[in-house]
């Protein structure tokens, strides 16, 4: 066999291994290091595919990853969600739909200090569903709200999802992270609007809630002063490039557990909060370092460049061929992950769009591209059957059946359809703050 049709053989392969239940790090790794050695021979192969996981481990701006979701976890047993919480709902609570209102701006704000969307729907899970139910809203739109909430983690800076992706194309990780700032609030504002919009038009599925006076406002306000603080520091210096992404999230994690130990956060509490952040930084290094052996594999076969030479000379229209490939991300990421398949995904998908934004000028830079392909990474994470948002609120809340949570993430995925439209027809939305930074 041929090159090509070797890679077309262990993309199929994956593919089936992925759809019997193989985990995806697992899949990669054993098709990725069987095909290398099956082009290049047992020795080369295995000395090749061996060096892997310190040349990618050992990178500098990968160190990033466990400062940010060390901050998140150390923000929620700290107790600072559910301040950012209370205070949400006691300042609009009053809106129709008025905590799960509530509810997505308190993800955005933990977003804001903590780099995982899985991280973000399990707090929520147990912070905001309860006070919704409490209050008689639809349990659909609770477990909903909360994991399309979720997602925000993945756009709004500090994000684990975005570094991956400067890593892998080599743009800048402090750019990338500042440029995901825009849209996060702009899907988070779009979220916003569809709860309002349809609490107005069947309020049983969530009233307003009203009899705070102004004094517990104010009072609930200083609860979200380590949140605001600790999002100030990460976005200023990255901005004015007083630090880099890795020395802004050391100096966030720093102030949080500083703030933490202030507040009473017990040795026990601090234990779980690092082991949390152990576990869930060494899954997304094994799932980087087994996807990038597979991605070896796809370059010795030259199934990148064929794929970008093809998406090019398709004689249709640059931005149908742009949600084309978006479209390819809604089906695949029924099936997988959002870091899996933005790892597996990236190395073939990147090269054809970028020279098709050099052929017809369509505006569309590396910045925006990461951005709109870590938006579908989000939707990703909400989209039946994976889902794994949706997973994760049903597995923290076992009296919502998990068809009910995919049932009242729908609005939700409309509403990020309407966000994508917005990034594609303006994409300076996405640029112009990172065009702005100090140090690019």
């Amino acid at each position: 066999m041929d090159d090509i049709t070797i890679g077309y053989v262990g993309t199929a392969l994956l593919m089936v291994l992925v759809f019997l239940g193989v985990r995806v790090v697992y899949a990669c790794a054993i098709v990725g290091f069987f095909g290398v050695v099956s082009m290049i021979g047992w020795g080369p192969g295995a000395n090749n595919i061996g060096m892997i996981p310190h040349q990618k481990g050992s990178i500098y701006s990968l160190s990033v990853i466990p400062m940010f979701i060390l901050i998140g976890f150390l923000a929620y047993h700290a107790g600072f969600t559910k301040s950012l919480f209370d205070a949400a709902r006691k300042w609009i609570g009053w809106v129709p739909g008025g905590l799960a209102v509530a509810t997505v701006l308190a993800t955005a704000g933990f977003a804001a200090v903590s780099g995982a969307s899985t991280a973000t729907a399990a707090v929520f899970s147990r912070v905001a569903i309860p006070e919704m139910l409490k209050y008689g809203y639809d349990k659909s739109l609770a477990a909903g709200v909360v994991a399309a909430g979720g997602t925000l983690a993945s756009l709004i800076p500090p994000s684990a999802i975005l570094v991956i992706y400067a890593i892998i194309v080599e743009e800048s990780v402090g750019r990338l992270l500042v440029a995901g700032f825009v849209p996060g609030v702009i899907s988070a504002l779009i979220y916003m609007g569809i709860i309002v919009v349809r609490a107005k038009l069947n309020p049983d599925l969530g009233r307003a809630i009203t009899g705070f006076t102004w004094s517990e406002r104010i009072k609930s306000t200083p609860g979200t002063f380590p949140i605001i603080f600790v999002i100030a520091v990460i976005f200023l210096s990255m901005f004015y490039g007083w630090a880099t992404p890795t020395e802004a999230g050391a100096l966030g994690a720093f102030f949080v557990f500083l703030m933490a130990m202030i507040r009473g956060m017990t040795f026990g509490t601090l234990k779980e909060a690092l082991m949390e952040t152990a576990k869930l930084t060494v899954m997304i290094f094994s799932l980087i370092w087994g996807v990038i052996i597979f991605v070896r594999f796809l370059g010795f076969t030259g199934l990148p460049e064929l794929f970008a030479e093809t998406v090019v000379a398709l004689p249709l229209p640059p931005v149908v061929i742009i949600l084309l490939i978006l479209l390819f991300y809604v089906i695949l990421g029924m099936f997988m992950d959002a870091i899996g398949m933005l790892l597996l995904t990236l190395p073939v998908v990147y090269p054809a769009v970028m020279e098709l934004n050099e052929i017809h000028n369509l505006g569309y830079d590396s910045i925006w591209f990461g951005i709109i392909v870590v938006k579908m990474c989000e939707v990703c994470l909400i989209t039946p059957p994976i889902g794994l948002n949706c997973y994760v609120v049903a597995g923290v809340r076992p009296d919502i059946p998990l068809s009910a949570v995919f049932r009242g993430i729908g609005p939700f995925f409309i509403a990020d359809l309407l966000t994508l439209a917005v990034f594609l027809i303006w994409p300076q939305t996405i640029t112009w703050l990172p065009d702005l930074m100090i140090n690019k």
